[in-house]
C-alpha cells in the first residue's frame, strides 16, 4: 500500500481524468451529490482542495475567510481543477504535513486524518462527476481499499456527518465499490 500522500495524489489525478471529460454544457447536470449542480461540485472540490495548503501550513479558517469561495471554475474546469489539485497534494507531501496539527471546521487533527478526509472527498466526489456527466465509473480497486482504510475506524462519524449522504442499502455480497458508495449514500446502480 502506498503512502497516504502518494494515494491522495492518485486519487487527484483519477478525479482530474474525469474532470478533463466535462463538457460546458454538461455544467448544470444534476449529481448524485444531491445539494449541488456539475459546476457547484466541482466548485465544491476545487474549494476543498486550495483549503489543504494554508490549513496544513497552520492558517486559521478565519484567516483564510471567504478566500475560496464563489465560481473557482469559471470558464475552466480542467485547469482549476488541476491547478487547486497540485497545491493540495504538494501540501500533504510536504515533510511533517501528517503530523501537523490542521484546525479544520471539525476540529485540529493531525495532517494524515485530513489527508483521509480529502482522499474520500476527492475520489467519491469524482465518482458523482461520472455519473453526473455519463463516464465511466469504476473506481481504481485499490483507491477503493484505500478509501476503506480510512473510513472503517470512522465508519459511525461519517454516516452521522451528513457530508455525503444518508447510507443506502446493498446486498451482503456487493463489491468493495458498491459497499462504500452506499455506506457514503451513493447508488452504485445510478
Amino acid at each position: 500500500m502506498s503512502s497516504l500522500p502518494e494515494v491522495h495524489r492518485r486519487a487527484l489525478d483519477a478525479t482530474a481524468q474525469i474532470v478533463d471529460r466535462i463538457d460546458a454544457g454538461q455544467l448544470d447536470h444534476p449529481t448524485p451529490c444531491e445539494s449541488y449542480d456539475v459546476r457547484g461540485l466541482l466548485n465544491h472540490v476545487v474549494s476543498g482542495n486550495w483549503w489543504v495548503q494554508p490549513l496544513v501550513q497552520g492558517t486559521t479558517i478565519a484567516e483564510v475567510g471567504d478566500k475560496y469561495d464563489g465560481d473557482l471554475v469559471d470558464d475552466d474546469p480542467s485547469g482549476a481543477y488541476r491547478a487547486s489539485a497540485a497545491a493540495a497534494a504538494d501540501a500533504f507531501e510536504a515533510e511533517g504535513a501528517m503530523q501537523a496539527p490542521v484546525g479544520v471546521s471539525y476540529g485540529p487533527v493531525p495532517g494524515e486524518v485530513y489527508a483521509g478526509h480529502r482522499l474520500i472527498d476527492v475520489l467519491i466526489h469524482g465518482w458523482d462527476l461520472a455519473v453526473a456527466t455519463g463516464q465511466e465509473r469504476t473506481l481504481d480497486p485499490e483507491l477503493v481499499e484505500a478509501c476503506w482504510d480510512v473510513v472503517r475506524p470512522q465508519a459511525e462519524m461519517l454516516k452521522g456527518s451528513g457530508a455525503f449522504g444518508t447510507e443506502v442499502s446493498v446486498a451482503d455480497d456487493a463489491d468493495s465499490q458498491t459497499r462504500l458508495l452506499a455506506l457514503l449514500g451513493r447508488r452504485a446502480d445510478r
